[in-house]
């Protein structure tokens, strides 16, 4: 197969593709360099657009960059290399969070690279009501396997686990409104007229569900006048839960990549997603999250997934803004 050489063009549609990855509040919190010495495409995190009050730890954050990070692998491969990825791997920058170096040109193209790759274009998180049309188990066990080839675990609970922790989301979600500082944030990140392309366009703001049954971030913040008509969303909703091993933040990227992964085999069966991340943005309530008959681990971010609209792409900041100097 054919490997691409690592000029200027090539590194711009690199970071083009992972720019695209989704990101808490679409606050694309994340810088690339390109260094030419050693082919290594070095992903920084961006502190300027973090989210304090709703990610203290940078978990969040993390998260964001660990699906940056998939976006590059898969690109790295649809150009024909073979990138070797390495996760924080120098303690001495621990903002350097992944390298991805790209010397060795693929011998065979992995299976499924192109079927992701155009996927990234397509993926759009949305805010509206699905179809109540089951996701066929096939598919359902594609997206586990999705999550497990990154080291994370998706977990699909049954009719009870989910309207749990649906009520831990209605409790977060409660908590996010009434909160001055998460509601303050909240609002400063939605975007309206001509504004730097990071943030929730007013345009993607979704409605609130009608029946209360499913709790959906409300980033309007309890001002009415902004709100959009509430929507009937579907009675069973298909709830996934993202689960790390462990809890360092080499596990809030392997968390990033495996969300990404499991977001962009969806995509390419016609599956949406959108996110519920309010639980986890409440120590307790993210701890209430795990499930106790499951082995123990640490929920990242519950996934909602159905069949709806592809939605709209939400703005990116330019190349140019992400990408430093070599």
């Amino acid at each position: 197969m054919s490997t691409r050489a690592l000029d200027a063009a090539t590194v711009e549609e690199l970071v083009s593709a992972a720019a695209a990855a989704p990101s808490i509040h679409n606050s694309q919190p994340w810088r690339f360099r390109f260094r030419p010495d050693t082919s290594t495409l070095e992903v920084r995190a961006d502190r300027s657009r973090a989210v304090p009050a709703a990610d203290p730890q940078g978990r969040a954050l993390h998260i964001s960059v660990g699906a940056a990070v998939l976006n590059l692998r898969v690109a790295a491969r649809h150009l024909g290399w073979a990138p070797e990825v390495r996760l924080l791997p120098d303690p001495a920058e621990p903002d350097l969070l992944a390298a991805l170096r790209l010397d060795t040109p693929a011998t065979a193209q992995a299976l499924g690279t192109e079927r992701l790759y155009e996927a990234i274009w397509r993926r759009h998180s949305i805010r509206t009501p699905f179809a109540d049309t089951p996701v066929p188990p096939a598919v359902l066990d594609e997206l586990v396997e999705a999550a497990h080839a990154e080291d994370a675990a998706l977990h699909l609970p049954d009719h009870a686990e989910t309207a749990r922790l649906l009520h831990l989301t209605a409790e977060a979600e409660r908590r996010n409104v009434t909160d001055e500082a998460q509601r303050t944030e909240s609002r400063g990140w939605i975007r309206t007229g001509e504004v730097p392309p990071v943030g929730i366009p007013v345009g993607a703001l979704g409605p609130q569900d009608a029946a209360g049954h499913l709790p959906m971030r409300d980033f309007s913040a309890i001002h009415a006048a902004e709100h959009r008509a509430p929507a009937l969303f579907e009675r069973e909703p298909r709830i996934a839960v993202l689960t790390t091993e462990h809890d360092t933040p080499a596990d809030w990227l392997r968390a990033g990549l495996a969300l990404e992964h499991v977001l962009l085999a969806a995509t390419v069966h016609g599956v949406r997603a959108s996110l519920l991340h309010q639980a986890m943005e409440w120590p307790y309530l993210r701890w209430e999250a795990r499930d106790p008959h499951q082995r123990p681990g640490y929920v990242q971010i519950l996934i909602r997934l159905g069949y709806g609209p592809e939605g709209a792409a939400t703005p990116r900041l330019p190349v140019g803004e992400v990408l430093d100097p070599s």
